[in-house]
């Protein structure tokens, strides 16, 4: 790609180009798709609205480049992997800004996101020399047993829009250090820091040609064509419940792999017991982190009767004191990702105060200077919430605190496992083995004791239950889904049969 002189790594830079077998490539279709700054409703960027012409030549390239890279030495791998992780810390101010300037993140927010990036490229790192077999003795006299364990070959990465570097990172890394290529296809709000920013990345440490291919586009014209592709091996989504399920049995269509993380519906269990303030300070932040737009913030609290007024005036001040605005402001709760999110969420809001719900503080829109139809929505608080309502018993994906009141801790656990989604979760019960307790039953994928569920390491297995996801990310769990097994006999000595 020629280069002009533009930032490299700024909002402002050329990323009207796919990255398909280590070039830059104008679209097959010739057309763009629009980049909006969520704070400013302002158009940003222009990236290509690649077709599924250019879905080809992505595979194309990432089949043929997959041979060589999987007979590369491990070492070398995790060489390249190492460079990646310091590539991207040396830019981190830069993709701070990109962060808020295309997803609205708040600074503190795309500083999280960089740690959590860096976190799973240092993990994808030791996947090269984790690569290894088992050996058995045989039943058989004068035989031995080998399995080897080999890449999947092309890995196909669909990452979603809320937290796109990371979850983009958490599939590709590990799966490139592990020998396959990847097929990346970042959500339409973010294609930059979710997709063009990591060819980048990869351009600049010198990873071979084809060994990471990105192609930009909406998810509904080439969505099917990306999750469908003959020559994927495994397919590692991210997103909601519903497009995960078309996009499993896509995959299912070429018997791919499916790595599945999924919706949630997550409960912070306050019990009488709990110290109230903890619970607060847990409940904010995990409430409020990015507007909500997390899949494990809490969607639900639910308070024991004997605490619930309590909790709910507590909680009520602390939002009510939340500054909203731009992310590029010195704010907590920044702008939505689009108008559809939010008006969904604002829906959300009026049909439980409709049900019942008594509205403590927030349920409408801050307005912003200079924007038309602002996406920032107010910091809310929902009290005398039923599980039956809108708020609670969807996943609403936003700055809302609906509470429900428990008659004690077994209403609660029944409660909170009242949903098909089993993500994640928390629990304060006063002390750790009481939250331990509840937490072994509620029935989801991950809890977190004494703390609220946004929690996510490298090293620790990531994954849900139900309607919430199939298979695992991070650690040996996510290593198993782009790996596969071979088992090689080797027979030393003359074997006799029976005919």
């Amino acid at each position: 790609m020629a280069q002009d002189s533009r930032p490299r790594y700024g909002i402002e830079g050329n990323w009207e180009e796919l990255y398909i077998n280590g070039d830059w490539c104008e679209p097959d279709s010739g057309d763009s798709l629009a980049v909006e700054n969520p704070s400013t409703r302002e158009t940003v960027a222009q990236v290509p609205r690649g077709n599924e012409a250019d879905v080809d030549a992505a595979y194309e390239a990432a089949e043929r480049a997959q041979e060589e890279w999987r007979q590369t030495p491990p070492a070398h791998r995790e060489e390249l992997t190492q460079d990646l992780l310091q590539a991207i810390e040396q830019r981190r101010e830069e993709i701070v800004s990109l962060l808020a300037a295309e997803a609205g993140q708040v600074p503190p927010v795309g500083h999280t996101s960089v740690d959590l990036t860096t976190d799973q490229v240092a993990e994808a790192a030791t996947m090269p020399r984790r690569m290894k077999g088992e050996h058995a003795v045989s039943n058989i006299p004068g035989k031995e047993h080998i399995v080897e364990r080999e890449p999947q070959g092309v890995v196909t990465v669909i990452s979603p829009w809320n937290f796109p570097l990371n979850l983009s990172v958490r599939a590709l890394a590990p799966a490139i250090a592990a020998g396959n290529t990847v097929v990346l296809k970042p959500a339409t709000n973010t294609p930059i820091t979710g997709g063009l920013l990591f060819a980048r990345l990869f351009e600049d440490v010198g990873f071979p040609d084809g060994v990471l291919n990105i192609v930009t586009g909406r998810g509904s014209e080439i969505g099917d064509a990306v999750a469908g592709h003959e020559h994927s091996d495994v397919v590692a989504f991210t997103g909601s419940s519903e497009v995960g399920r078309r996009v499993a049995a896509t995959a299912g269509e070429n018997l791919s792999e499916a790595a599945m993380e999924l919706g949630g519906n997550n409960a912070h269990i306050v019990t009488a017991d709990a110290d109230i303030d903890a619970a607060v300070d847990a409940g904010l932040f995990g409430s409020f982190t990015h507007q909500g737009q997390v899949c494990i913030s809490i969607n639900r609290h639910i308070v024991e009767a004997d605490v619930y007024d309590e909790y709910v005036e507590k909680l009520t001040a602390r939002v009510a004191d939340l500054p909203a605005g731009s992310a590029h402001d010195e704010v907590v709760v920044g702008p939505i990702i689009d108008e559809s999110q939010r008006d969904e969420i604002l829906t959300y809001i009026q049909q439980t105060i409709e049900a019942g719900a008594t509205l403590e503080t927030g349920g409408d829109v801050v307005e912003l200077n200079g924007v038309d139809d602002s996406l920032v929505v107010a910091p809310t608080v929902l009290s005398d919430v039923t599980n039956e309502m809108a708020a609670a018993c969807n996943e609403h994906f936003g700055p809302v605190v609906p509470i429900i009141q428990a008659a004690d801790v077994d209403e609660a656990v029944a409660l909170a496992n009242d949903t098909p989604l089993g993500l994640s979760g928390s629990v304060h019960a006063g002390d750790v083995g009481a939250g331990k307790r509840i937490a072994q039953r509620m029935e989801t994928g991950m809890v977190h004791v004494n703390d609220q569920p946004i929690n996510d390491e490298a090293h620790v297995p990531f994954s849900g239950t139900g309607a919430s996801g199939v298979g695992g990310y991070n650690s040996d769990d996510f290593l198993a889904e782009v790996t596969e097994k071979k088992w090689i006999s080797l027979q030393h000595e003359a074997r006799e049969f029976p005919f």
